[in-house]
């Protein structure tokens, strides 16, 4: 390879290396809503949130008893786990906005299947699937604290 080609290819590369650099870091600096919720504002694909807690299941909430806080509609199974929110919404509300905690752990953000959930220490998360729950469950406690770093640069 000759010198013109040699340093026109040594170019290309550390252009291509710093746009890389510039549209990664603009990836992962795109903040996202503090709670994910659908096109209608329903947090949570309409489960009750309180349930995970209360009945050790995924339960569809419905739409008699809601429940609005930072700037989602929550829908609940009951009155009873309305109010039970309502009164401490932080105790029962998903960790990271209900987005997926795995991606969270990895600097971005995700939907979530709400029947791809855990509960641990007290705190709801919530993953993509049960195949990227899995994953996330291997080291979960560093994947845990991977996530609450992450978390604050990612959210408005």
């Amino acid at each position: 390879m000759n010198s013109v080609s040699s340093s026109t290819l040594r170019a290309a590369t550390l252009a291509w290396a710093i746009w890389w650099s510039s549209a990664a870091s603009g990836y992962a600096a795109e903040r996202v809503e503090p709670v994910n919720k659908d096109g209608a504002g329903l947090a949570l694909k309409g489960y009750d949130t309180v349930a995970y807690f209360q009945a050790k299941a995924p339960v569809k909430g419905v739409p008699e008893f809601t429940h609005s806080w930072k700037g989602a509609t929550w829908q609940f199974s009951s009155a009873a786990n309305r109010d039970a929110f309502a009164k401490n919404p932080e105790q029962y509300a998903p960790q990271y906005g209900g987005y997926c905690a795995w991606a969270v752990s990895n600097n971005y953000t995700a939907p979530v299947d709400p029947l791809a959930w855990k509960i641990i220490e007290g705190k709801l998360y919530l993953n993509y699937n049960t195949a990227v729950q899995k994953k996330w469950e291997d080291g979960v406690l560093k994947r845990i604290e991977q996530a609450t770093t992450n978390w604050p640069q990612l959210h408005k």
